[in-house]
Parts: structure tokens; sequence; C-alpha cells
């Protein structure tokens, strides 16, 4: 089944980690075959990168490397870009093609 959220919608966190909870975040990338979001500073996590010599006989600079993590496409949930709150997403189906529509306030998503 496709995803209802999408590149670049605006989400919120309703579960999952008490310090990530909450907030809001535009969507970064879609894992469709693992039901995953990545969402824009919402759950960071942190790598430690060693030096590495590349290809090109650069060195990749040693460190601590913050990246977003991917979370579950269930803990988000899509905010309206009109009403402004969280909402359930409905398909709306006409001779264009198929539509996202607000289930709270009926307006097109897109």
């Amino acid at each position: 089944m496709r995803a209802k959220i999408r590149k670049g919608d605006t989400v919120e966190i309703i579960s999952g980690r008490l310090e990530d909870k909450g907030k809001r975040g535009e969507v970064i990338n879609v894992l469709t075959k693992d039901g995953r979001v990545v969402v824009q500073g919402v759950n960071i996590r942190t790598k430690h990168q060693k030096q590495v010599q590349t290809q090109a006989g650069r060195q990749m600079n040693p460190g601590r490397i913050q990246f977003e993590g991917p979370i579950h496409i269930s803990n988000v949930m899509l905010v309206c870009p009109k009403c402004g709150e969280t909402v359930r997403v409905g398909i709306q189906r006409d001779e264009t093609g198929a539509h996202r529509v607000c289930k709270n306030c009926e307006q097109l998503i897109d």
C-alpha cells in the first residue's frame, strides 16, 4: 500500500522517545520498503567516524557525525497545511487522478 506521507510534508511525532514526541519537522526521505520516514531534526543519531583515506587521495575527517535516523511511519502524523493541525489523510479520486484530502477540514493537501 502506498504511503500517505510524502517527501516535503510537515509531520508531527505522535509516539516514540520522550524528547522527540510532539516535535514537528519536514520529511526528508520516505523509505517505502521498510515503512519508515526520515524527519528533519528528529531521532538524531551519532556516528563515530574514523579517519579514512578516500579513492581521490583525500582524507575524510574523523569525529562524531550527527544524522537523522528513520522513524516508523505509524509514529508520525501529517500536519494539514490549511488548518495547521495533525490530521488523518483520505484519498479522493476524480478524472485527473487521486488526491490526498484532510479529514478535518476536507481541503486538498496537494
